[in-house]
């Protein structure tokens, strides 16, 4: 891959973070009361599932990602940190707890994406439109992200979320398709492609305002290369949003940080993807797929010079 001055690259199977990446440890009295507050409602996100390095800043300011259907994940890619295993029974009752820590939040727009169920029928599906519905329902101009997995290309699984009222649909490609085996030997970077592409073409179909939105780690070994293939595959599948930030090792049992691109790499592959098609591209270091997703979001619908408008007003 291009690099640039002042990336840093891998000399050795340990590299030191640079100074770029660190974040400083909460002390904010807000991230200790929405902690205690999502504990008490038994919610699980995956700001803490995942580790990352963003929830001081999200906490303190009052927002998180909510992780539904459990914490435990049938899948077991190299690069998450949420535990692999056989999950337990879906809570009934977990649509209305998010919708009790959303309105007690006070959110304008909440975002919810769940461990991949490869063991339930429909993959956890109507579930998450349970959630939607309850939220819609319940907080009146809530806007809603869902983050989803690939519900293994079902159709009527996706189209059970997407009939549900969301905003936006975001479906993470993770990372180029030729480090599938090692970093997600359970997926299919095709038929992630699919999925999003039939987002898109189900709006349109329907006339509903629904951005679709994907997210790539970097630093995982992938080339400029292969990365301009995957813009060009994420603009012609309908892609609006990008969102792309480097790749943090949970532990050394887990795929490995191969380099460290610049924040001015970052920029560079931003322009890079705008200019392969893709509108709405937000693309840094410590960028998360749901970090500041309302202000990427209003982007969104700039960029597509949309004359509709999420709810997110106040």
């Amino acid at each position: 891959m291009h690099t640039t001055p002042s990336s840093t690259v891998a000399t050795s199977s340990a590299l030191r973070k640079p100074p770029w990446l660190r974040r400083p440890l909460p002390r904010d009295g807000r991230f200790f009361q929405l902690s205690e507050n999502l504990r008490g409602l038994g919610l699980a996100t995956v700001c803490r599932s995942a580790r990352c390095p963003n929830i001081g800043e999200c906490f303190s300011s009052g927002t998180a990602t909510f992780l539904i259907l459990g914490d435990v994940c049938t899948r077991s890619c190299a690069f998450c940190n949420i535990t692999s295993g056989r999950p337990g029974p879906v809570a009934g009752d977990e649509p209305f707890r998010v919708s009790q820590a959303v309105a007690a939040m006070g959110l304008r727009y909440a975002v919810i994406t769940s461990v991949t169920r490869d063991d339930l029928p429909d993959g956890g599906a109507e579930h998450f439109a349970r959630v939607v519905r309850q939220l819609k329902t319940n907080i009146p101009g809530l806007a809603v992200e869902v983050l989803i997995p690939d519900f293994q290309g079902s159709r009527d699984a996706l189209e059970t979320v997407l009939e549900s009222g969301v905003d936006v649909l975001n479906h993470n490609l993770e990372t180029v398709p030729d480090l599938y085996p090692r970093v997600r030997p359970q997926a299919g970077y095709a038929r992630s492609l699919e999925l999003l592409a039939r987002a898109r073409d189900w709006a349109k179909e329907r006339e509903q305002n629904v951005h679709t939105k994907s997210g790539l780690m970097l630093g995982l070994g992938e080339t400029r290369e292969q990365l301009r293939r995957v813009f060009r595959d994420l603009a012609a599948s309908g892609c609006a949003i990008l969102t792309m930030g480097q790749y943090l090792a949970p532990s050394a049992a887990h795929h490995p940080v191969i380099r460290y691109p610049s924040p001015e790499e970052f920029a560079e592959l931003a322009t890079l993807a705008r200019a392969e098609g893709i509108g709405t591209v937000f693309s840094a270091p410590l960028v998360r797929s749901s970090y500041h997703a309302s202000e990427v979001a209003e982007s969104a619908l700039v960029a597509s010079d949309s004359t509709s408008t999420l709810n997110t007003a106040p």
